[in-house]
């Protein structure tokens, strides 16, 4: 069990194919502000069929989508 776990949660819940989250929105469905460890956790959605793209510290957005087969 990893501390973004509330976050895959969500993103695999939600179902939709590609989004954006705000820093803000992630720290509303963790309960902690984003930190540089989500660069080695971001690693652990590809389990419910998603992977993290571009992190936008301009814009303080996470772009996720869902992963196509054989990804």
């Amino acid at each position: 069990m990893s501390k973004y776990d509330p976050l895959w949660e969500w993103i695999k819940i939600n179902g939709t194919e590609s989004f954006k989250l705000t820093f803000a929105e992630i720290e509303k469905i963790t309960g902690f502000p984003i930190d540089h460890s989500f660069l080695t956790y971001r690693k652990e959605l590809h389990v419910y069929g998603y992977a993290a793209g571009k992190i936008s510290m301009k814009e303080q957005t996470v772009a996720f989508a869902k992963k196509k087969q054989g990804e």
